[in-house]
């Protein structure tokens, strides 16, 4: 589950740029995405932080039972962890993770609502 930022640390919050959860650049550092670590391998590298998130997002919702709420499959973050989601997040994955996405059978549809179904 991811924690809820406190309110003095509110503007340097970054975006997911897979997922769109919302943490301080140094929850990503320390802990990586809680949904996507694995394709985008944010734990412990600033670098990597800096291409997979990013400031750019708009609205905040906070998911608490992802199974349950409409929001969170509206949004697509039905199953991932608890915590906070930008709606809309500006900007795109890695070539390197979108290849990967690819690679596993997976379309990405980027967070910035351009893809809708």
């Amino acid at each position: 589950m991811a924690a809820i930022p406190p309110q003095a640390r509110s503007k340097q919050l970054r975006a997911c740029l897979l997922c769109s959860i919302i943490q301080h650049p140094m929850d990503f550092r320390k802990n990586g995405c809680p949904n996507c670590e694995e394709l985008m391998q944010m734990k412990g590298s600033p670098d990597r932080i800096s291409v997979c998130t990013t400031t750019y997002f708009d609205g905040i919702i906070a998911v608490i039972d992802t199974e349950a709420s409409w929001v969170a499959r509206w949004q697509r973050t039905s199953k991932y962890v608890r915590g906070m989601y930008a709606v809309r997040v500006k900007g795109r994955i890695p070539e390197d993770v979108e290849a990967e996405l690819e690679s596993r059978g997976i379309k990405y549809r980027p967070r910035d609502q351009s893809d809708q179904d």
